[in-house]
């Protein structure tokens, strides 16, 4: 993707966080463009989940200067992000089995009709089921029913109800925590599919995996963190894996690594 012409919707700028002794990031810079999936990899430890609670605003960076649509901001708490339009969706889903589609997807927002005002207010059902069928029709998420409840869905499904429930409120940036772990080949296929219509729709996407081939089918450009620092970039349609796999173990890169890569 040539983003020589764009402004990047997100930027950190040396970002720095330790917890004790240990530095988890080290002056790492970051970036993310509309319409543009971002792949962030690197082994254990190399401080994937501590950029991702960053950007997130679970954790406060001890140095650095995060900036969003141009603007420096401070954020200091996840409604931070939120608000800016951030919304991060962790492995654990955070969804209620036992509740169904629709009243995840509104789940804290619940859309109310007033009868009495200032006394009486009843959630108002039917408003919020015509909203999600138009919005999951956008993203031709498939699911059996809005009204299935959360513990029947497959693992495909229940992804996609949470990836959908991210980018409902106006988000501009979502964050996948490994997206597709644990999947069948059917439903990473379905959420791979979704991820391109977040690009679709504008969205800056960035995919945190250690799955390569399911990153390589997603994203536009990765980014390699090692040991707390961003050491790589890469152009996806211009590298290969062993390319990737040589920045992520620290390796030297083997002959045209240059082509697809940045050192960073």
């Amino acid at each position: 993707m040539n983003t020589t012409q764009r402004a990047p919707i997100l930027e950190l700028h040396g970002i720095s966080k330790r917890f004790g002794a240990v530095e988890a990031l080290s002056s790492v810079d970051f970036e993310v463009y509309p319409s543009e999936v971002i792949g962030l990899v690197g082994d254990n430890g190399a401080g994937k989940s501590t950029l991702v609670k960053v950007i997130s605003g679970t954790y406060r960076p001890d140095a650095g200067e995060y900036v969003f649509e141009g603007k420096r901001v401070t954020i200091t708490r996840p409604n931070d992000a939120a608000n800016l339009g951030i919304q991060t969706v962790y492995q654990d889903l955070a969804l209620c089995d036992n509740l169904d589609v629709v009243a995840n997807l509104y789940l804290g927002r619940e859309k109310r009709r007033t009868f009495l005002p200032g006394v009486l207010s009843v959630i108002d059902e039917v408003e919020m089921e015509r909203m999600a069928q138009t919005f999951v029709q956008e993203l031709h998420v498939r699911i059996p029913s809005l009204r299935s409840r959360i513990a029947t869905l497959s693992g495909g499904q229940r992804q996609s109800v949470a990836v959908a429930r991210a980018v409902m409120w106006n988000s501009k940036v979502v964050l996948l925590d490994e997206p597709t772990a644990a999947l069948g080949v059917e439903q990473t296929q379905q959420v791979k599919e979704l991820i391109h219509r977040l690009r679709e729709k504008g969205l800056g996407v960035v995919v945190i995996s250690h799955n390569l081939a399911d990153v390589f089918d997603v994203a536009d450009r990765i980014i390699v963190l090692r040991l707390g620092r961003r050491v790589a970039t890469f152009d996806t349609h211009v590298t290969n894996h062993e390319q990737v796999v040589s920045a992520i173990t620290g390796a030297e890169f083997g002959d045209g690594a240059a082509t697809g890569a940045s050192a960073t």
